[in-house]
């Protein structure tokens, strides 16, 4: 089969019509792009132009003043004093920089002091508690019987070294004289005895012409009881001395024995019921209401 082609032509009213409309448009943007343009160049020139009126050389040129060698040096005072500007500026700034290391060099340098107490408010140095000595009795009885306030001095009683000191001291003083008194007499009644009557032990001790106002018998009886008194008086010296010496022992073990004996500020007494469990002949565990007494010390 054979293929045809038809062409339709358009008629001559549509044609026309869109030939028209196309023409017109061109026509009508043509000189609107044109009067754009224009109107870009003016307010171009307007610009520049009222640039260049505000330049110094401009003003001077519409004053009738104008110079160019005095317009240059003006210029020139005026870069001078921008740069002069510029450097003020920036000494400032080296001034700034130059006191902010000095603050930082000072603050590093010094010494820091903690404004708060670290001793009160630091909860290890408050609870950490210190060294405490104690004695040990052994060694304070030991000490103490070797020399005498020796034990005072391990338990570091300083204070009692001279009672007991003291105490030493007036015994041996009493044990002396008590002993040089009975020797005295002692020997004074021996010659009364064998009735020498003559003798220096006498004599020494009897006052001028005491012998001729008493008996023999009678002074041989009053040197006899002097002599047992004074002995006496001795035999309690080496007691009293035997005593001071044992006080300072038992003194340093007991002290030494309750070092670390805990004393407690709470003295207190209470008394309140309680049920006591009690034995009886007939059963055994009765229990009795009573009341109880606690005394804390």
């Amino acid at each position: 089969m054979e293929n045809k082609r038809y062409h339709t032509a358009p008629t001559r009213g549509a044609t026309g019509r869109k030939a028209s409309g196309n023409s017109l448009s061109h026509s009508l943007s043509a000189p609107f792009a044109l009067r754009c343009m224009v109107l870009s160049l003016l307010c171009l020139l307007t610009s520049v132009c009222c640039v260049a009126q505000d330049t110094p050389r401009a003003a001077a040129k519409r004053s009738g003043t104008y110079n160019p060698d005095s317009i240059a040096a003006a210029e020139a005072e005026q870069r001078v004093a921008d740069s002069l500007a510029l450097m003020r500026e920036d000494e400032a700034l080296l001034d700034s920089i130059e006191r902010k290391n000095a603050e930082m060099l000072q603050l590093i340098t010094s010494p820091v002091k903690p404004e708060v107490d670290l001793a009160a408010t630091d909860s290890l140095v408050a609870t950490v508690p210190t060294k405490q000595f104690i004695p040990n009795p052994t060694t304070a009885t030991w000490l103490a019987l070797v020399i005498p306030g020796g034990g005072q001095i391990y338990n570091r009683k300083y204070w009692k070294l001279p009672i007991f000191y003291g105490g030493f001291a007036g015994c041996a003083y009493a044990l002396t004289w008590n002993n040089n008194m009975y020797q005295d007499y002692a020997a004074a009644y021996k010659d009364a005895v064998n009735e020498n009557w003559d003798s220096n032990s006498i004599q020494d001790l009897l006052p001028a012409g005491y012998l001729s106002r008493v008996s023999t018998s009678q002074l041989t009886e009053t040197l006899r009881t002097r002599k047992n008194r004074y002995r006496r008086y001795r035999d309690m010296s080496i007691f009293a001395f035997i005593g001071v010496y044992l006080l300072s022992v038992i003194d340093a073990y007991v002290d030494a024995e309750l070092s670390n004996f805990d004393l407690s500020p709470d003295l207190s007494m209470s008394v309140e019921p309680t049920v006591i469990q009690g034995q009886t002949s007939n059963r055994m565990g009765s229990q009795s209401v009573g009341v109880q007494c606690n005394i804390k010390f």
